[in-house]
């Protein structure tokens, strides 16, 4: 939840392969340290923790370079499948893991579960080092991180399908918390059994995972986006509610399964609805906004059902997440799910960079631009309405302070007006313009009454009062050289 926003910029500015490596080298070492601590006796509950942690960030860091990279193996109509195919292996991963570390602990102790964890990042390493994907080059010099995270928040804040998917898998996320937290618990208070048990309990869930991501391309052609999400999150209040209400094994396991369906139902289709609502120059940066809300809600979702489950006992607060989580799924009938894949955001590829007669810079700027429209008097409500998705897209894609203009002595002259900070951004503001936009473009230019095209003009803002450090012209028009006393630097 903490990391995330910067590894999603830190995904989008660097090769994603590289990252993955090094999240996952880290955590070799880390569970390689924890697996020593173990043997040697010195494991304490704080420093469990403060190794999981360190786990947890670097897989916070990991996750959306693992996840923007299934949009780089596999063409983007089949990007639904990899998605939910990749969900099944984490999920199966994740529930496999603890029945095999349940044996594990039941035969060889703690200490021998934490040194297999550690020699298991070997294999991924050896893939990681060996995958050679085919990358666009990059025509771009690297953002700046800082730049890059309020780019990602930017283009989220301005994408209204994107922000609805944030909301649902945040609801989802609370509910969802307590059968995977309080599972261990389940396990040794209501099952009466120890780790070998946790681990059954584990595989179930995992496995009751697969199936719902087998599912899921057969479930995507037949309904809805909001369909499967509602009907997964009932699913996995169902399953929540089944464990609270058994005392055997045999009868939490079907509860547990059909928890584990709807987990990877509805994870798996908000990954796949924030990926095919994002270009691929924000993908990663979408992604990690998505984990940051969904697995923020799962952070205080198991905070909360545990201190319900420490003050009114666990049957309470498997009770109490089940009826969250229809909560969540009712939320649907208010605010449903918008269908996806409908856009094409492949780049538009048709913008050049302008000539200038004043030289600049990439870091000359601020850079002010306006667009000159001629709109006779009959046309000018398509016109607004056109021109408020235009302000969408403007800000969406890095602009600021955009206003549109009508001048006063002639009625048919309207005048579109934005600034970016420098030339560069000007240049990244252009190219991030997708295919699904062209429509927006055509529509306010068959309004534009003219046969030439709509006059733009491109001024750098240059502040009174500065002090020459050169008295070359050129400096003097790209800011060389100059220290401006009423700018920060």
């Amino acid at each position: 939840m903490l990391l995330s926003l910067w590894a999603g910029a830190v995904a989008d500015n660097l090769e994603r392969r590289v990252v993955m490596m090094a999240c996952q080298a880290f955590m070799l070492l880390v569970s390689a340290v924890l697996a020593a601590t173990a043997w040697a006796g010195w494991m304490t509950p704080w420093l469990l923790l403060a190794f999981t942690f360190l786990l947890g960030c670097a897989t916070a860091i990991n996750g959306p370079a693992w996840q923007a990279s299934v949009g780089d193996m596999v063409p983007r109509a089949i990007l639904p499948s990899a998605v939910a195919m990749n969900s099944m292996g984490f999920n199966l991963a994740r529930s496999l893991g603890p029945a095999l570390g349940g044996v594990i602990v039941a035969t060889a102790g703690a200490a021998a579960a934490f040194l297999s964890n550690a020699v298991s990042y070997i294999g991924l390493l050896i893939v990681l080092a060996r995958w050679r994907p085919e990358t666009p080059p990059k025509l771009l010099p690297r953002e700046r991180l800082g730049v890059a995270m309020m780019a990602g928040l930017g283009y989220v804040a301005m994408s209204p399908k994107i922000q609805l998917v944030l909301l649902r898998a945040g609801a989802f996320g609370i509910g969802a918390a307590a059968v995977s937290a309080l599972m261990p618990l389940v396990a040794r208070d209501l099952l009466g059994g120890g780790a070998l048990t946790f681990g059954v309990t584990s595989g179930a869930f995992g496995f009751g995972a697969v199936l719902g991501a087998l599912s899921s391309r057969r479930l995507r052609a037949r309904y809805s986006v909001e369909g499967i999400v509602r009907s997964a999150a009932l699913a996995l209040a169902l399953g929540t509610a089944m464990t609270a209400a058994s005392s055997w094994l045999w009868v939490a396991l079907p509860g547990y399964m059909l928890a584990g369906a709807g987990w990877v139902l509805a994870l798996s289709t908000f990954n796949v609805s924030v990926q095919m609502s994002a270009p691929r120059w924000v993908v990663a940066r979408a992604v990690a906004l998505y984990q940051m809300v969904a697995f923020g809600g799962m952070a205080g979702g198991a905070w909360l059902f545990g201190w319900i489950a420490e003050h009114r006992g666990v049957v309470m607060s498997l009770y109490a997440a089940a009826g969250v989580q229809f909560l969540a799924a009712i939320l649907g009938l208010w605010r449903p799910l918008p269908q996806i894949g409908d856009d094409n955001l492949d780049p538009r590829g048709d913008w050049q960079e302008p000539d200038t007669v004043v030289p600049v810079e990439p870091r000359s700027g601020p850079i002010i631009v306006t667009i000159e429209y001629r709109i006779p008097a009959g046309s000018v409500v398509p016109f607004l309405a056109a021109m408020s998705e235009r302000k969408r897209i403007r800000k969406r894609d890095g602009a600021h302070g955009w206003q549109l203009l009508r001048d006063l002595g002639e009625s048919d002259l309207w005048v579109e007006r934005y600034h970016v900070s420098t030339w560069l951004d000007y240049i990244r503001h252009n190219q991030r313009r997708t295919v699904a936009d062209i429509a927006n473009s055509d529509a306010i230019h068959a309004l534009h009454d003219r046969p030439e095209p709509p006059v733009v003009h491109r001024r750098l803002e240059r502040q009174t009062g500065s002090l020459p450090l050169s008295r070359s012209p050129d400096a003097r028009e790209m800011g060389e050289g100059w220290i401006d006393p009423t700018r920060s630097s």
